[in-house]
């Protein structure tokens, strides 16, 4: 597994480098995109996958040449064979193509479909060895344990790509792993990181979406602005450097330009710095082991603001707690906890209920699911807890709907 590595012996790898993007047309997956159009002669693009968007999946696929472009929703395979008449580019959809993209012989693939509907596919990468560069939260938090096993098992890699976690790995030293005192996860608080709690309860989904340094899809901005996002990488944290929750800490620092930090027995704290552009923490794990070339606008600190940094509120933003809270439950609850969230994010979207109620939501079904602390066992077990947080989730929203 890649957190294991001894970056300094690590193997290089054969250019053109073969890849696939699960979900190219996503925020992590267009920066992706960007950065191989950059240099297309030093990539194969084996597959692209998309959800829904037709037309930007096939305008990818036509300036990648990829071999297959997949979407996930199988209503919308017409229109994409429509959309690649006249290539050799292979259409398909449904979630069996999906997976048929997961397992074709590339040999970096970036698992940025978002939500639990991510896992399944990037399961398929790390079974068949391929080094994975993980943008998926949800596969980690759901599955965590399953998802390093199949990495292990078949001898391939997993790579962080949230700014966060790439961040620790590029300055975490796993010879020294004894020496680690501490993880620090810096935040950027969000939209609301500055509002009162009767100004949050009226927040409109526009307001939370308008995140003031990342741009970011949907449901990540909203996690951004409940601060959960923080609390599903606390557990992704957990599990991909191997240290207790108590070592591990949140801080906000709004300028979001040190991703994160590690604190060593010593007294020296190592943290990576760079601009608010997702493409670096992704060209560092496209060009892995080695550094390829970036786009992105370089840190000038003769003109750098000030760096500030304060403690969250978890009066405000319960959702650290609860996530916290998953963490030290174990077993099934983590599950509960990013399925419950879905579905409130998911509802305050459609305004169907309130930003405050999220979190709300969330520890209603936490607290009525029996059995979280069951361990996770397969990943039919996963898909059975994450359906019944799911419809727990769905029942609460709608008695908060009624009186919303």
């Amino acid at each position: 597994m890649a957190l294991e590595l001894n970056r300094w012996s690590a193997p290089s790898h054969d250019r053109p480098r073969g890849v696939t993007i699960l979900g190219s047309t996503g925020s992590v997956g267009q920066s992706t995109v960007d950065l191989i159009s950059r240099d297309p002669e030093s990539y194969r693009v084996e597959a692209l996958v998309a959800g829904s968007s037709v037309e930007l999946l096939a305008e990818q696929a036509r300036r990648l040449r990829a071999r297959l472009a997949v979407v996930a929703d199988p209503a919308r395979y017409l229109a994409l064979k429509d959309a690649l008449a006249g290539t050799s580019i292979v259409a398909a959809a449904g979630p069996e193509a999906v997976a048929e993209a997961a397992s074709r012989p590339a040999e970096w693939v970036m698992a940025a479909v978002v939500g639990f509907a991510g896992l399944a596919p990037t399961l398929v990468a790390a079974r068949r060895g391929a080094i994975v560069a993980l943008a998926n939260k949800e596969a980690l938090v759901c599955a965590g344990r399953l998802l390093i096993e199949a990495v292990e098992e078949s001898g391939g890699v997993l790579l962080p790509v949230d700014s966060e976690h790439n961040a620790i790995f590029q300055v975490f030293e796993p010879q020294q792993r004894q020496a680690i005192d501490r993880l620090i996860l810096t935040a950027s608080g969000g939209p609301f990181r500055s509002w009162s709690l009767a100004d949050m309860a009226e927040a409109t989904p526009e307001q939370a979406l308008a995140h003031p340094n990342w741009d970011m899809g949907d449901k990540i901005s909203i996690d951004s602005a409940t601060l959960m996002n923080k609390g599903l990488e606390l557990i992704e944290a957990h599990l991909l450097f191997r240290l207790p929750a108590e070592k591990i800490e949140i801080i906000v620092h709004p300028q979001s330009v040190i991703h994160s930090m590690v604190g060593y027995r010593d007294g020296s704290v190592l943290a990576q710095l760079g601009t608010q552009d997702m493409r670096v923490p992704i060209s560092y794990a496209l060009g892995w082991p080695a550094r390829i070339d970036g786009p992105a606008a370089r840190l000038d600190f003769a003109n750098l603001s000030a760096l500030t940094f304060e403690s969250p509120d978890s009066g405000r933003f319960p959702s650290l707690r609860l996530a916290r809270e998953a963490l030290v439950t174990g077993g099934l609850a983590s599950i509960v906890l990013n399925a419950a969230n879905e579905e409130a994010v998911a509802a305050f979207l459609a305004r169907r209920i309130g930003f405050l109620d999220i979190a709300r939501i969330v520890e209603d079904v936490l607290v009525c699911s029996e059995g979280a602390a069951a361990p996770v066992e397969s990943l039919q077990h996963v898909h059975a807890a994450d359906l019944e947080a799911r419809q727990r989730a769905e029942e609460s929203c709608r008695k908060r709907t009624l009186s919303y």
